[in-house]
């Protein structure tokens, strides 16, 4: 655990020495802040005291974001020959993978703390459900805990930051979209496996307030599934 701590650590200097972070967290707050309080279904337009509307904004917008995040975490690291020189120390594969994961996590986390303003003044403006707004937050946390995995995986597949950004918008776009649209043209058990696949459907339960065992195992299970991807495709080019 020491090990995956100190990856962490590292991962998220290079955030903040890059400015990476603070672009994150200024565009995500401006996107949010933007489409939250003034433009669209925002919490004046719905009429009642609901983080729904920012729920709705930030399931997007870093949908969007974390490719961008995750792009360089192995590719720029493979292209440039950083990766032979970090696993030359005493530490594996899979800690690499974990703590680049963790850090990318702790990120995201940072940029929903910065939203907490937003929790505090619709309270002030009537009676919220509490509840339904921390859980929010925890499927916003492993909706995006699911598409760093599989940036993560998608990094590692390839030198170049863009093929990675691409090909992680690619699957997440199944995820995210296609799997839910498909679930909606069939019938029967493919209907049911097809909507079981995609992450609005889980999301949208843990959202609501419903914290169910087969939404938390959907999460963990790609998480796992990807970064152990990842782990075996940088084992391969270290070989």
């Amino acid at each position: 655990m020491k090990e995956i701590w100190i990856i962490t650590r590292r991962e998220l200097k290079m955030f903040f020495n890059s400015l990476m972070a603070y672009i994150l967290l200024v565009a995500f707050l401006g996107f949010t802040g933007f489409f939250t309080w003034i433009f669209g279904s925002d919490v004046f337009m719905v009429g009642q005291a609901s983080m729904q509307s920012f729920f709705g904004i930030a399931y997007w917008t870093l949908f969007f974001f974390i490719p961008g995040l995750t792009m360089g975490l192995l590719a720029e690291e493979t292209r440039s020959g950083t990766i032979e020189l970090l696993l030359t120390k005493p530490i594996n594969d899979w800690q690499v993978v974990v703590g680049k994961f963790l850090s990318t996590l702790i990120l995201i986390a940072v940029a929903l703390a910065f939203t907490l303003p937003y929790y505090i003044t619709i309270s002030t403006l009537g009676p919220i459900d509490h509840g339904a707004v921390w859980t929010g937050y925890l499927g916003l946390l492993l909706m995006s805990g699911t598409y760093i995995s599989i940036g993560l995986f998608a990094s590692s597949v390839s030198k170049n930051q863009i093929v990675g950004f691409l090909l992680a918008l690619l699957i997440g776009i199944f995820f995210h979209v296609i799997f839910g649209i498909l679930a909606g043209n069939f019938t029967g058990e493919l209907s049911n496996v097809l909507n079981f696949l995609s992450v609005s459907t889980h999301y949208d339960s843990v959202s609501r307030g419903v914290i169910d065992t087969k939404d938390l195992i959907y999460f963990f299970s790609i998480m796992i599934l990807a970064l152990l991807l990842a782990e075996k495709v940088l084992a391969r080019r270290r070989f």
